[in-house]
């Protein structure tokens, strides 16, 4: 079940504006923190430069304060400050790949075997196939090309809407839907190696039916919406295709799970206070 992310509805985006740094950004680290912790995670692949990642998105928020007019959310804001950071840093980086295979190449090739995933949800192998499918995913996610990786963590894992993804990348919204559904795919490819494989019957209607659906899925994920289709119209091919792109995103949400780690939290805290006091 998808939980999209929203800013806290208890403070009009126009009152947020109205508050100074010293009340606003503490609570924006409370409702945020975790997520731009685990956003960093996926781009500095250590925890230490997350850490300083995560530091350095919270003291420039608190030093330019005083430009957000309230015209956006806080959190897109904050998450502006979190791409154009990770921008920063990852220009001294090398290595990264550029490149992601297209869409046709990622899309499932038609044979005697398809995922099972009620193996999932077999008793003891249940643990151990999610842990593996979650490494996965995970593994994926660090291979993709930044400005591929970078739309993904943002909707997938930050549970950002495609409108304000579009407005921290600075992108076209279907600049953005064109990346995402790639990436997305790539994922489902690398989570599907983990999962054993059933035989299933030969498909009873065209494939460009299974295209039709697949964009159709793609679509209702972008817009945080139900998939609604006649049981009728899938064959088993197209019913595991959709299954595993749910699983690819459940599992990316869960990637953005947790707190920040305590000695972070202190670390801002106190980082906060001497703000405070230099300002004062």
């Amino acid at each position: 079940m998808q939980d999209t992310l929203t800013p806290d509805t208890s403070m009009p985006t126009t009152a947020w504006s109205d508050q100074p740094a010293e009340v606003a950004l503490p609570q924006l680290m409370e409702e945020q923190g975790g997520r731009l912790y685990r956003l960093s995670l996926k781009l500095c692949k250590d925890a230490h430069d997350a850490e300083d990642l995560v530091q350095e998105i919270f003291l420039i928020a608190w030093k330019k304060w005083h430009q957000f007019k309230g015209d956006a959310e806080p959190t897109t804001w904050l998450y502006t400050i979190a791409a154009r950071a990770c921008a920063r840093r990852r220009r001294k980086r090398a290595g990264e790949p550029q490149t992601i295979e297209s869409l046709s190449e990622l899309l499932p090739v038609p044979g005697e075997e398809i995922p099972d995933i009620a193996s999932l949800h077999q008793g003891p192998l249940e643990d151990q196939l999610r842990r593996e499918t979650r490494e996965a995913v995970e593994q994926a996610i660090a291979r993709l090309p930044v400005h591929f990786r970078m739309p993904l963590i943002l909707k997938e894992i930050v549970e950002l809407p495609i409108s304000d993804v579009a407005a921290i990348l600075g992108l076209k919204k279907a600049t953005v839907k064109t990346r995402l559904h790639r990436a997305r795919l790539l994922l489902r490819r690398e989570l599907v190696k983990k999962l054993p494989l059933r035989r299933a019957p030969r498909p009873g209607h065209s494939r460009q039916l299974c295209f039709d659906l697949l964009a159709a899925k793609q679509d209702a994920l972008d817009r945080d919406v139900p998939f609604q289709v006649n049981e009728a119209d899938l064959c088993s091919r197209c019913a595991a295709l959709l299954a595993t792109l749910d699983l690819t995103r459940d599992t990316c949400q869960s990637l953005g799970e947790g707190e920040l780690p305590s000695e972070l939290h202190q670390a801002l805290t106190v980082a906060f206070q001497g703000a405070e006091s230099s300002s004062s």
